[in-house]
């Protein structure tokens, strides 16, 4: 696990909309640097295990994307989701859930993931090398505060979700004591 007081400079590989490739797929390939995504904006990150999976599509993503105006409001410039999967699949999983307002990270790779110590096996289910699930407070890529989840460990039998949800993370923004994740909004469990 990470003792890392910077985020770590990597290269993001993104797709972005662009019109003049045509076709049904009117994407192109944009690399995205930290720097570019995090300097000199306070930004709040998650990280969690995969798109499409039941704890991030119920509760995670929709959570943070639902309390987006009140990140803003206490101060955050950007709220970004990280998850080691390709550019492809992140775009996918927004779109499929209505994600309006949370930037979309695809760390395909792992490269972020693994300078930030937070890379585990997750052979156990199927899943190959995953993130670790957290998340952190980080200003102009200095991390302020980290909230990772506990029993960090390669093939973990569960997949903790206890303190990188989106109320604990803009409890500790308020100054206050996390009240605690609201309950999954749709069929997923998980």
């Amino acid at each position: 696990m990470t003792n890392l007081h910077k985020l770590p400079e990597v290269t993001f590989k993104t797709r972005v909309r662009d019109e003049s490739v045509g076709g049904p797929n009117p994407f192109r390939w944009q690399d995205r640097t930290s720097s570019e995504l995090f300097a000199n904006k306070r930004i709040v990150l998650f990280a969690l295990p995969g798109a499409f999976t039941p704890t991030c599509s119920s509760t995670h993503l929709p959570r943070y994307d639902e309390l987006y105006a009140e990140f803003k409001a206490n101060g955050v410039d950007e709220v970004y989701c990280l998850s080691v999967n390709d550019a492809f699949v992140m775009f996918q999983w927004g779109k499929h859930l209505g994600n309006k307002n949370i930037k979309l990270i695809p760390d395909g790779n792992g490269d972020f993931t693994r300078q930030m110590g937070m890379l585990v096996r997750k052979d156990n289910i199927g899943f190959g090398m995953r993130t670790w699930r957290y998340a952190l407070v980080a200003n102009n890529m200095e991390i302020e505060k980290m909230f990772v989840e506990p029993g960090y460990e390669d093939n973990h039998g569960a997949d903790p979700f206890e303190v990188s949800d989106a109320d604990t993370v803009l409890a500790f923004l308020k100054g206050n004591e996390a009240p605690g994740k609201k309950p999954p909004r749709n069929a997923f469990e998980g």
